[in-house]
């Protein structure tokens, strides 16, 4: 088993130094110069732009060469220095991602996972019941073939626009500020549940279908007939038919992460919700090399690691794993 982490860990620490590497590139093939836009802001004083520009671009590292400026970035990294933000100057990067952290993880994590739980359940109970298949079937393929964006808009126009039932912008009033306070927790989660749901009805569609098809397969398999020949009640071929539909969906869970946080980039900004994806549109859009960097980073390592934990899942829950990890055959 161990042997089995190590090999894990290895694969995931290359995909990694690839995956940083490439972040730290797409930003440096952006057209525009980044200190121009941070130096703009002193377009009324022509002299001391030329001087400012002139301090930053070596204040940043710019000046450098491109290796050294990667290897700079590499040993900076390893320090948990992501620089400082040109869009935000002069907070540090670490600064302002930590602020947006709490606000995607709210959205992403409940999204995620009662998506998951949610969507399985009913493709097992869809598989079960043939007329509950057929009207529920269509529904499914609808769901998981909407945008995430199209539905967020639609869900701000139909429930924050025409309804008035929730607010269609930001974490919370502008008018209030963070607090434990039951009028600041209510206002906050009438503005959480549009990108919730965004994100979670879109899900579900995905996961239900794969269940549902995956409880048929595993009935139809030669083990369910022959339990059924045994005389097995079909109440325990179906909980061996679910045990072994849900590995696969175990799977299908790593690697939907990396679709769902695109899918929470898209969602973030028709909110305008602050979250990580929101922060990457702001750093694109003002050629802000560092925020983009740290931002891209923040999601490879939270994809990483919900892959790596979910690999460590996989192995509790297969039997075939642990086996062949012990040297037995399966």
């Amino acid at each position: 088993m161990l042997r089995y982490l190590i090999k894990k860990l290895y694969i995931y620490i290359l995909t990694f130094f690839f995956a940083v590497t490439i972040d730290w590139l797409i930003p440096r093939f952006m057209p525009g110069d980044p200190i121009l836009v941070l130096v703009s802001r002193f377009s009324g004083l022509p002299e001391s732009a030329r001087v400012m520009y002139g301090y930053l671009i070596k204040a940043f590292g710019l000046d450098l060469p491109l290796w050294k400026q990667y290897l700079n970035f590499w040993i900076a990294v390893f320090k948990g220095d992501l620089g400082i933000s040109i869009y935000m100057y002069p907070k540090p990067v670490l600064d302002v991602i930590a602020q947006a952290i709490p606000y995607t993880l709210v959205v992403l994590l409940p999204s995620i996972l009662l998506s998951w739980i949610v969507g399985n359940y009913i493709g097992a109970v869809a598989a079960r019941h043939r007329s509950l298949d057929s009207s529920m079937l269509p529904i499914f393929y609808i769901l998981t073939s909407i945008p995430y964006m199209w539905l967020g808009i639609l869900l701000a126009w139909a429930l924050g626009v025409v309804l008035g039932i929730f607010p269609i912008a930001g974490a919370y009033s502008f008018s209030m500020r963070p607090n434990w306070s039951w009028e600041f927790i209510t206002d906050f989660l009438r503005h959480w549940i549009l990108p919730f749901l965004s994100l979670f009805i879109v899900q579900i569609g995905g996961w239900a279908i794969g269940m549902r098809n995956l409880i048929i397969y595993e009935l139809e398999a030669n083990y369910s007939r022959y339990l059924e020949a045994l005389g097995a009640s079909e109440g325990l071929i179906r909980r061996y038919a679910f045990k072994n539909a849900i590995l696969p969906q175990i799977t299908g869970l790593a690697l939907q992460l990396g679709t769902i946080v695109a899918g929470s980039i898209a969602t973030e900004v028709v909110f305008s919700y602050p979250g990580v994806g929101y922060l990457l549109l702001q750093g694109i859009l003002n050629q802000d090399y560092f925020l983009v960097q740290g931002t891209f980073l923040f999601i490879i390592i939270g994809v990483l690691v919900a892959n790596f934990v979910v690999d460590i899942l996989y192995m509790v829950f297969d039997p075939r794993i642990r086996l062949s990890l012990g040297g037995e055959s399966v």
